[in-house]
Protein backbone atom coordinates (compact mmCIF):
# COMPACT_ATOMS: atom_id res chain seq x y z
CA UNK A 1 0.00 0.00 0.00
CA UNK A 2 2.99 2.30 0.40
CA UNK A 3 3.12 3.29 -3.27
CA UNK A 4 -0.40 4.70 -2.96
CA UNK A 5 0.15 6.48 0.33
CA UNK A 6 -1.33 9.96 0.74
CA UNK A 7 1.25 10.75 3.40
CA UNK A 8 -1.29 11.64 6.07
CA UNK A 9 -2.15 10.01 9.39
CA UNK A 10 -5.94 9.85 9.20
CA UNK A 11 -8.64 7.18 9.23
CA UNK A 12 -10.16 8.48 6.00
CA UNK A 13 -6.76 8.28 4.33
CA UNK A 14 -6.23 4.71 5.51
CA UNK A 15 -9.67 3.73 4.19
CA UNK A 16 -8.95 5.30 0.81
CA UNK A 17 -5.59 3.58 0.59
CA UNK A 18 -7.28 0.22 1.16
CA UNK A 19 -10.54 0.48 -0.81
CA UNK A 20 -10.33 3.76 -2.70
CA UNK A 21 -8.78 2.53 -5.93
CA UNK A 22 -10.97 2.39 -9.06
CA UNK A 23 -13.27 -0.67 -9.09
CA UNK A 24 -12.44 -1.71 -5.51
CA UNK A 25 -15.74 -0.61 -3.96
CA UNK A 26 -17.74 -2.17 -6.79
CA UNK A 27 -16.05 -5.48 -6.04
CA UNK A 28 -17.03 -4.98 -2.39
CA UNK A 29 -20.59 -4.10 -3.48
CA UNK A 30 -20.99 -7.37 -5.36
CA UNK A 31 -19.43 -9.43 -2.56
CA UNK A 32 -21.88 -7.90 -0.08
CA UNK A 33 -24.56 -9.84 -1.96
CA UNK A 34 -22.66 -13.12 -1.56
CA UNK A 35 -19.49 -15.05 -2.35
CA UNK A 36 -18.44 -14.93 -6.00
CA UNK A 37 -16.00 -16.77 -8.22
CA UNK A 38 -13.51 -14.76 -10.23
CA UNK A 39 -15.60 -15.30 -13.36
CA UNK A 40 -18.78 -14.17 -11.59
CA UNK A 41 -17.09 -10.92 -10.58
CA UNK A 42 -15.84 -10.39 -14.13
CA UNK A 43 -19.30 -11.01 -15.58
CA UNK A 44 -20.82 -8.56 -13.10
CA UNK A 45 -18.22 -5.89 -13.95
CA UNK A 46 -17.77 -6.42 -17.70
CA UNK A 47 -15.73 -3.26 -18.25
CA UNK A 48 -13.02 -4.10 -15.73
CA UNK A 49 -9.81 -5.38 -17.37
CA UNK A 50 -8.89 -8.83 -16.13
CA UNK A 51 -5.47 -7.68 -14.91
CA UNK A 52 -7.09 -4.89 -12.87
CA UNK A 53 -9.63 -7.27 -11.34
CA UNK A 54 -6.83 -9.62 -10.31
CA UNK A 55 -4.82 -6.73 -8.89
CA UNK A 56 -7.74 -5.28 -6.93
CA UNK A 57 -8.57 -8.68 -5.47
CA UNK A 58 -4.97 -9.11 -4.32
CA UNK A 59 -4.99 -5.64 -2.78
CA UNK A 60 -8.29 -6.26 -1.00
CA UNK A 61 -6.94 -9.56 0.32
CA UNK A 62 -3.76 -7.86 1.53
CA UNK A 63 -5.93 -5.26 3.31
CA UNK A 64 -7.93 -7.98 5.08
CA UNK A 65 -11.15 -7.00 3.31
CA UNK A 66 -11.52 -10.08 1.08
CA UNK A 67 -10.45 -13.70 1.40
CA UNK A 68 -10.45 -16.66 -0.98
CA UNK A 69 -12.11 -19.81 0.33
CA UNK A 70 -13.39 -23.14 -1.01
CA UNK A 71 -17.18 -23.43 -1.32
CA UNK A 72 -19.04 -26.68 -1.88
CA UNK A 73 -19.95 -27.26 -5.53
CA UNK A 74 -18.46 -23.87 -6.49
CA UNK A 75 -14.71 -24.32 -6.09
CA UNK A 76 -12.71 -21.35 -4.87
CA UNK A 77 -14.67 -18.18 -4.30
CA UNK A 78 -13.99 -14.70 -2.98
CA UNK A 79 -15.91 -13.53 0.06
CA UNK A 80 -15.77 -10.59 2.42
CA UNK A 81 -14.10 -10.88 5.80
CA UNK A 82 -15.73 -9.40 8.89
CA UNK A 83 -13.77 -6.24 8.15
CA UNK A 84 -15.11 -6.23 4.61
CA UNK A 85 -18.72 -6.78 5.70
CA UNK A 86 -18.34 -3.84 8.07
CA UNK A 87 -18.32 -1.67 4.93
CA UNK A 88 -22.02 -2.38 4.28
CA UNK A 89 -23.44 0.69 6.11
CA UNK A 90 -20.95 2.86 4.24
CA UNK A 91 -21.92 1.30 0.90
CA UNK A 92 -25.64 1.76 1.55
CA UNK A 93 -25.11 5.38 2.59
CA UNK A 94 -22.92 6.00 -0.46
CA UNK A 95 -25.59 4.51 -2.73
CA UNK A 96 -28.26 6.71 -1.17
CA UNK A 97 -26.04 9.78 -1.52
CA UNK A 98 -25.42 8.99 -5.19
CA UNK A 99 -29.11 8.40 -5.90
CA UNK A 100 -29.83 12.13 -5.84
CA UNK A 101 -27.36 12.78 -8.65
CA UNK A 102 -28.52 9.98 -10.95
CA UNK A 103 -29.81 11.10 -14.32
CA UNK A 104 -30.91 9.03 -17.27
CA UNK A 105 -28.64 6.07 -18.04
CA UNK A 106 -26.28 6.07 -20.98
CA UNK A 107 -27.28 3.71 -23.80
CA UNK A 108 -24.57 1.20 -22.88
CA UNK A 109 -25.13 1.31 -19.11
CA UNK A 110 -26.13 -2.05 -17.65
CA UNK A 111 -27.85 -3.36 -14.55
CA UNK A 112 -26.83 -6.56 -12.80
CA UNK A 113 -28.33 -8.81 -10.15
CA UNK A 114 -25.81 -7.57 -7.61
CA UNK A 115 -26.17 -3.88 -8.42
CA UNK A 116 -29.97 -4.03 -8.24
CA UNK A 117 -29.90 -6.13 -5.08
CA UNK A 118 -27.81 -3.46 -3.39
CA UNK A 119 -30.01 -0.71 -4.83
CA UNK A 120 -33.09 -2.18 -3.16
CA UNK A 121 -31.21 -2.80 0.06
CA UNK A 122 -30.15 0.86 -0.08
CA UNK A 123 -33.70 2.17 -0.52
CA UNK A 124 -35.38 -0.21 1.95
CA UNK A 125 -36.97 1.54 4.93
CA UNK A 126 -37.28 -1.05 7.75
CA UNK A 127 -39.09 1.29 10.13
CA UNK A 128 -41.79 2.01 7.56
CA UNK A 129 -42.00 -1.61 6.42
CA UNK A 130 -42.55 -2.78 10.00
CA UNK A 131 -45.83 -0.85 10.06
CA UNK A 132 -47.09 -2.30 6.77
CA UNK A 133 -48.44 -5.77 5.90
CA UNK A 134 -45.89 -8.33 4.78
CA UNK A 135 -45.61 -8.23 1.00
CA UNK A 136 -43.73 -10.02 -1.77
CA UNK A 137 -42.73 -8.00 -4.80
CA UNK A 138 -41.29 -9.34 -8.04
CA UNK A 139 -39.43 -6.65 -9.97
CA UNK A 140 -38.13 -7.00 -13.53
CA UNK A 141 -35.63 -4.35 -14.65
CA UNK A 142 -33.99 -5.14 -17.96
CA UNK A 143 -32.49 -8.63 -17.67
CA UNK A 144 -32.77 -8.65 -13.87
CA UNK A 145 -35.66 -10.35 -12.06
CA UNK A 146 -35.71 -10.08 -8.26
CA UNK A 147 -38.12 -11.17 -5.57
CA UNK A 148 -38.28 -8.70 -2.68
CA UNK A 149 -39.75 -10.38 0.39
CA UNK A 150 -40.69 -7.82 3.03
CA UNK A 151 -41.46 -9.37 6.43
CA UNK A 152 -41.95 -6.80 9.13
CA UNK A 153 -38.83 -4.68 9.18
CA UNK A 154 -36.69 -7.16 7.27
CA UNK A 155 -35.96 -7.54 3.58
CA UNK A 156 -34.86 -10.65 1.70
CA UNK A 157 -33.79 -10.24 -1.92
CA UNK A 158 -33.63 -13.35 -4.12
CA UNK A 159 -33.27 -13.89 -7.86
CA UNK A 160 -36.42 -15.20 -9.51
CA UNK A 161 -36.15 -18.83 -10.57
CA UNK A 162 -35.78 -19.06 -14.31
CA UNK A 163 -34.40 -15.54 -14.63
CA UNK A 164 -31.58 -14.99 -17.12
CA UNK A 165 -28.90 -13.92 -14.63
CA UNK A 166 -29.01 -16.49 -11.86
CA UNK A 167 -25.67 -18.14 -12.68
CA UNK A 168 -23.15 -17.79 -9.88
CA UNK A 169 -25.76 -16.86 -7.28
CA UNK A 170 -25.74 -18.74 -4.01
CA UNK A 171 -28.81 -19.60 -1.97
CA UNK A 172 -32.32 -20.48 -2.95
CA UNK A 173 -34.32 -18.85 -5.70
CA UNK A 174 -37.79 -17.35 -5.51
CA UNK A 175 -40.51 -18.98 -7.55
CA UNK A 176 -42.41 -16.69 -9.89
CA UNK A 177 -45.71 -17.36 -8.10
CA UNK A 178 -44.22 -16.17 -4.81
CA UNK A 179 -45.26 -12.53 -5.29
CA UNK A 180 -48.18 -10.26 -4.42
CA UNK A 181 -47.20 -7.72 -7.06
CA UNK A 182 -45.21 -8.26 -10.25
CA UNK A 183 -43.65 -5.19 -11.88
CA UNK A 184 -41.81 -4.56 -15.10
CA UNK A 185 -39.98 -1.25 -15.13
CA UNK A 186 -36.99 0.67 -16.40
CA UNK A 187 -34.85 3.48 -15.02
CA UNK A 188 -38.01 5.52 -14.47
CA UNK A 189 -38.71 3.52 -11.32
CA UNK A 190 -36.41 5.98 -9.57
CA UNK A 191 -39.20 8.57 -9.90
CA UNK A 192 -41.45 6.31 -7.81
CA UNK A 193 -38.76 5.48 -5.27
CA UNK A 194 -37.92 9.18 -4.93
CA UNK A 195 -41.58 9.96 -4.22
CA UNK A 196 -41.90 12.26 -7.23
CA UNK A 197 -44.86 10.30 -8.61
CA UNK A 198 -47.58 8.15 -7.08
CA UNK A 199 -48.14 4.56 -8.09
CA UNK A 200 -51.06 5.53 -10.34
CA UNK A 201 -48.99 8.28 -11.97
CA UNK A 202 -46.10 5.86 -12.55
CA UNK A 203 -48.45 3.50 -14.36
CA UNK A 204 -50.03 6.28 -16.40
CA UNK A 205 -46.60 7.60 -17.42
CA UNK A 206 -45.55 4.03 -18.31
CA UNK A 207 -42.67 4.14 -15.86
CA UNK A 208 -43.97 0.89 -14.39
CA UNK A 209 -46.11 -1.91 -15.79
CA UNK A 210 -48.06 -4.11 -13.37
CA UNK A 211 -48.08 -7.67 -14.69
CA UNK A 212 -49.88 -9.31 -11.77
CA UNK A 213 -51.39 -8.28 -8.46
CA UNK A 214 -53.21 -5.20 -7.23
CA UNK A 215 -51.81 -1.98 -8.74
CA UNK A 216 -52.70 -0.21 -5.49
CA UNK A 217 -49.78 -2.06 -3.89
CA UNK A 218 -47.45 0.21 -5.85
CA UNK A 219 -47.97 2.91 -3.24
CA UNK A 220 -46.98 0.44 -0.51
CA UNK A 221 -43.91 -0.42 -2.58
CA UNK A 222 -43.02 3.29 -2.82
CA UNK A 223 -43.34 3.66 0.94
CA UNK A 224 -41.21 0.59 1.59
CA UNK A 225 -38.46 1.50 -0.90
CA UNK A 226 -37.78 5.19 -0.74
CA UNK A 227 -34.78 7.47 -1.11
CA UNK A 228 -35.05 11.22 -0.67
CA UNK A 229 -33.71 12.77 -3.86
CA UNK A 230 -32.69 16.40 -3.84
CA UNK A 231 -32.14 17.92 -7.28
CA UNK A 232 -28.54 18.18 -8.43
CA UNK A 233 -27.08 21.67 -7.87
CA UNK A 234 -27.15 24.01 -10.83
CA UNK A 235 -23.88 24.65 -12.61
CA UNK A 236 -22.58 27.67 -14.43
CA UNK A 237 -22.77 31.35 -13.61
Amino acid sequence: MGARSYGQYCGVVTALEQVGERWALLIVRDLLVGPRRYGDLKNGLPRIPTNILSKRLRELQDAGVVRRVPLAHRGLVYELTDRGRALEPLMLALGEWGFGAMGDPDPDDIVTLDSMTMAFRTSFRPGVAAELPDTRYEVHIGPVALNLAVDGGSLRVRPVAGGPLVRGVDGDLAEEADADLVLVCGPGIRELIAGRVTGAEAIEAELVSVQAGDPALLDRFAQTFHVDSAPAPATGG
